[in-house]
């Protein structure tokens, strides 16, 4: 079965977001535990908590949450006094996560700022993450490609890859793959050949068991542009068969697949039109 839905909104509260994926006849979601705009944010309420976890009720298991962390942290920052803002966050996040019951967070691997090279930012984003599993439990970490854009590490799946190989727990680590991201990075996607031939490689570079979700997106700039700018499903360079292909095939059965497209009144429409995808 696929598990379908976008990146919904938490005004009001986190307890919300079941019944915003609801309302767009999702049967998966992402969401922000807090303002991913801002550093500090006030803790989760025991009685949000209380109701997001009423809400999704048998409706939503872990498995088909995606939360996602905020924009601000780079889990691979070259200097001490960012770095450790940054894995503060993370922590924080990932606590948020297990207070509501979830089993992963979605994150970007941040950004070398031409400070550190390439394989440096690496081994710190590694090494942020034993830092932050260390202090949890339960809750996996789920490192997000990029497009590559600036000084964003992620863009190659070798790059994902050499991150994993540094963490010591590989059962709490996992990668979600955003197609827009991907395309952005030079990897095409267009046709069913091209589709498979990216996770074939996937599979060979990374492994399988690793994917714990996907952000389906369209993608508003070219092949290898490495700028990131989602478009809605058909409506960019990337076209609709790779997200048929996908609804066709079983290896992305019961993993978040993640609308990121522009326009929120579009989501039920295009939840819809991938499940009227044909085996």
């Amino acid at each position: 079965m696929k598990t379908l839905g976008a990146h919904v909104g938490t005004a009001g509260g986190v307890q919300h977001a079941p019944t915003n994926a609801l309302d767009i006849n999702a049967n998966a979601f992402a969401l922000f535990t807090k303002n991913p705009r801002r550093w500090e944010s006030p803790p989760l309420t025991a009685d949000h908590i209380r109701q997001f976890k009423e809400n999704c009720g048998d409706r939503f298991a872990p498995a088909q949450i995606l939360p996602h962390n905020a924009y601000l942290t780079n889990p691979g920052h070259p200097e001490k006094e960012g770095l450790e803002r940054s894995r503060h966050a993370l922590l924080d996040e990932m606590q948020r996560c297990a207070q509501l019951g979830l089993d992963r967070l979605n994150f970007h691997p941040g950004s070398h700022l031409n400070k550190c090279s390439e394989q440096d930012c690496l081994a710190i984003v590694a090494d942020t993450i034993n830092w932050v599993l260390a202090k949890t439990r339960g809750v996996t970490a789920v490192l997000e490609n990029t497009a590559g854009q600036g000084s964003c590490v992620g863009h190659r799946l070798e790059q994902l890859a050499t991150i994993i190989e540094q963490v010591k727990d590989k059962k709490r680590v996992g990668v979600c793959i955003d197609t827009c991201h991907a395309f952005a990075a030079g990897y095409d996607l267009r046709t069913k050949r091209a589709f498979n031939r990216f996770w074939d490689t996937f599979e060979e570079v990374i492994g399988w068991s690793y994917l714990r979700g996907v952000h389906l997106n369209d993608s508003k700039k070219a092949l290898g542009t490495r700028v990131d700018r989602h478009a809605g499903l058909g409506q960019g360079h990337i076209g609709w068969t790779p997200f048929r292909c996908l609804m066709r095939d079983p290896r992305f059965d019961h993993i978040p697949l993640i609308l990121e497209t522009p326009d929120p009144e579009h989501w039920a429409a295009e939840i819809a039109e991938l499940r009227s995808t044909k085996t």
